[in-house]
């Protein structure tokens, strides 16, 4: 898995997190689409995780169209994301 800017939002998680958890329940709430990554099933993605994020498996790590992302993200900061990336469409 390259770090490219992907084509829908993805979500970098792990099955046993609170905050990914936390981030699922808000993206399915406001029925935002996205995919979600298994870090502890895709070595790939764990490494791009790293990359990211200095080398920290820091999760969850959402990566956005826009190419921007945000690490352990509070609801706060993806309703300001997600209602920027609505606006922009």
């Amino acid at each position: 898995m390259s770090r490219k800017t992907p084509a829908q939002i993805v979500m970098y998680c792990t099955s046993w997190c609170p905050d990914c958890h936390r981030a699922r329940l808000f993206l399915d709430k406001k029925q935002i689409d996205y995919l979600e990554v298994d870090i502890e099933a895709d070595e790939q993605a764990a490494h791009l995780v790293e990359q990211i994020n200095h080398g920290y498996r820091s999760v969850p790590t959402i990566v956005f169209p826009d190419g921007s992302h945000l690490t352990e993200p509070s609801i706060a900061e993806l309703a300001d994301k997600t209602g920027q990336l609505k606006q922009a469409q």
